[in-house]
């Protein structure tokens, strides 16, 4: 499991014109884009969670946790494009939405049960997604 996460000022996910999550424009929050592959369980999800909420890359050194901030969270199996060859990435490394689906929303649920305000994207969607990134900050996260 890949979790690209980009601080923020605010974000927003629209699929067909509705927008069906957003971090509004107030302090800071995090964008996370969040990629599964074949080997990943319920409990690489929730480890994952739990370092995105405590990693300290907001203001002051503070963390998600340190000050409530809010997360949007957008499924992104092109995190595992492999592009060694060629000119067109591969998604071989990709999970099938069948795996990943239900791991992204054990991913939100651990965020939410750690008392994250958590907003999502549209798995599977064609969605697109508005950003203000704060810093900029951007940061890869896995195990």
């Amino acid at each position: 499991m890949r979790v690209l996460v980009q601080r923020v000022t605010s974000a927003r996910v629209t699929v067909a014109g509705e927008v069906v999550g957003e971090i509004t424009p107030a302090s800071q929050g995090l964008l996370a884009l969040v990629g599964v592959t074949h080997d990943d369980d319920a409990a690489t999800a929730t480890k994952l969670a739990e370092k995105l909420w405590l990693m300290r890359i907001l203001d002051d050194e503070k963390s998600a946790a340190d000050i409530g901030a809010p997360i949007l969270v957008v499924s992104q199996f092109t995190l595992y494009g492999n592009t060694t060859k060629g000119r067109r990435p591969t998604w071989n490394a990709a999970a099938p939405s069948a795996v990943a689906e239900p791991l992204v929303d054990a991913f939100c649920d651990a965020l939410r049960a750690l008392g994250a305000q958590v907003q999502t994207g549209a798995f599977g969607a064609d969605m697109s997604v508005e950003l203000v990134n704060d810093g900029p900050v951007t940061v890869m996260l896995e195990l």
